[in-house]
């Protein structure tokens, strides 16, 4: 297994080709796979914190962060994705940890809160994210929010 290539952007950074792929995985994931019809471009690529997780040049893992009380009173991740073929890689844990490292370095802040998947509840738990109130229905898919401290 090839271990990924950790860069974090800041959204001016990203080079076109980049930027391409990045909307192309999580299509590919959030649209396509999932069946979920939804508006992924929604206009806060701007200012967000890329973490792009790429093998051999290729984009295969990607979160987006963003400083506390932007999304959430907390610093918060999201639209966490790896490429299907390369799940088996632990490249979601690699994805994770660089996140709350960015988070860290950059937001000076270890509070982070995201709204995860229900299904994915035990992968969050294992960074240690503790689910949060009620689920709920989020583009028709079960979430529920979870903050680490």
């Amino acid at each position: 297994m090839n271990k990924l290539k950790i860069e974090v952007k800041g959204f001016s950074e990203l080079n076109p080709t980049e930027l391409y792929h990045v909307l192309q995985l999580r299509s590919e994931v959030f649209v396509v796979e999932q069946d979920c019809v939804y508006q992924d471009i929604d206009g806060k690529d701007f200012d967000a914190l890329h973490v792009i997780g790429k093998r051999n040049e290729e984009i295969v893992a990607y979160t987006r962060c963003f400083k506390p009380g932007y999304y959430f009173e907390e610093a918060a991740i999201g639209r966490v994705v790896v490429r299907a073929a390369d799940r088996k890689h632990g490249y979601g844990h690699e994805i994770m940890k660089a996140s709350a490292k960015a988070i860290s370095d950059h937001y000076n802040t270890s509070l982070i809160k995201l709204s995860a998947q229900q299904y994915l509840i035990r992968f969050y738990e294992s960074h240690g994210y503790k689910t949060t109130g009620e689920g709920y229905l989020e583009d028709g898919i079960p979430h529920i929010a979870m903050i680490k401290a």
